[in-house]
């Protein structure tokens, strides 16, 4: 069985829809993936329907030709940008990791199009099948923000899922490094987890209260520089404030415009290549403010590749 994927309700911010991904032309391509890990000790809430929450909540934003004040003008500063959503890649009766295979080989086929993918999770397990797209298309920055480690080898015997992408992520070769920001709290990690981590070497780990500490333009400066960037975003990693839909609100998370500014820090020093948005928990979220959080982020993703003339005529 080959992926499908389809659409159900309105587009994210009603960019049009093209659900062909063989004949996909575009610069950015919104994709559904509504991963959700098995674990048997299953979380009290689900990230399935987070896609559709996302795409919801993203119509506040369908007037791009506005002037923006974050940008300084209209948010694809009047540049011809293609933008779609290609739909969900479609759950089925295929068990976790057959729907993971369908999801690296619809991101591959979004970036063999020459589009960028903006990825709508999931859990952040979501993020593994994304990453093994990028085989070949390497070297990769990955930049993490979450409150967890995220760097257990398997939890219940199960090696890809929402525990453990930055440790699948540090054996793809095409992943050069990784940024870890926002880290607090108590999560999955165990000591070996941070001591895998540490021995990996490659890992620049940035704790939440050194972030508030020095200021992201600090951080930004001791990422190294790198031909492309990845940005993965666990909303659990945010401010509880700004993404309360969370199963772990923790407080003193990464704020808006540490996040914005880190867009911006990162489009200066190499290209915007993909993002996602995981573990938003619509059931649980509070009048929808973290899918809509999540919706503008994913703007000002394409906004600030767009306003770095990584993208646009």
């Amino acid at each position: 069985m080959a992926e499908t994927v389809r659409l159900e309700g309105p587009a994210f911010a009603a960019f049009p829809v093209h659900s062909d991904l063989a004949t996909l032309a575009a610069d950015f391509a919104v994709v559904g993936l509504p991963i959700v890990t098995p674990y048997v000790r299953a979380l009290p809430c689900t990230s399935a329907s987070a896609p559709a929450a996302v795409r919801r909540d993203s119509q506040r934003y369908t007037r791009l030709s506005h002037y923006d004040f974050d940008f300084g003008g209209p948010l694809f500063a009047d540049k011809n940008v293609r933008c779609v959503d290609v739909g969900d890649v479609v759950r089925g009766v295929e068990g976790f990791l057959d729907y993971g295979r369908y999801a690296t080989s619809a991101i591959r086929k979004i970036l063999e199009r020459g589009a960028i993918p903006i990825v709508l999770g999931g859990d952040h397990a979501t993020t593994i099948p994304v990453l093994r797209a990028y085989e070949g298309r390497g070297p990769v920055y990955l930049v993490q923000i979450d409150a967890h480690l995220d760097w257990r080898n398997d939890r219940e015997g199960l090696k890809d899922g929402l525990s453990s992408p930055m440790r699948r992520a540090s054996e793809m070769p095409w992943i050069s490094g990784m940024a870890q920001i926002g880290l607090r709290g108590q999560g999955s990690a165990r000591q070996e987890e941070v001591d895998a981590a540490r021995a990996y070497g490659k890992s620049l780990v940035v704790l939440a209260e050194e972030l508030h500490d020095e200021g992201m333009k600090s951080v930004v400066a001791r990422i190294p520089d790198a031909p492309a960037y990845y940005l993965t975003i666990d909303a659990d990693g945010l401010d509880p404030s700004i993404a309360p839909g969370v199963t772990n609100p923790t407080p003193g998370g990464v704020t808006y415009y540490q996040l914005f500014n880190l867009m911006r820090g990162l489009a200066k020093k190499g290209k915007l290549v993909g993002v996602d948005f995981v573990e938003v928990m619509p059931d649980i979220d509070v009048a929808g403010m973290t899918s809509l959080f999540g919706a503008r982020i994913l703007l000002n993703f394409i906004g600030v590749a767009v306003h770095a003339d990584q993208i646009g005529n």
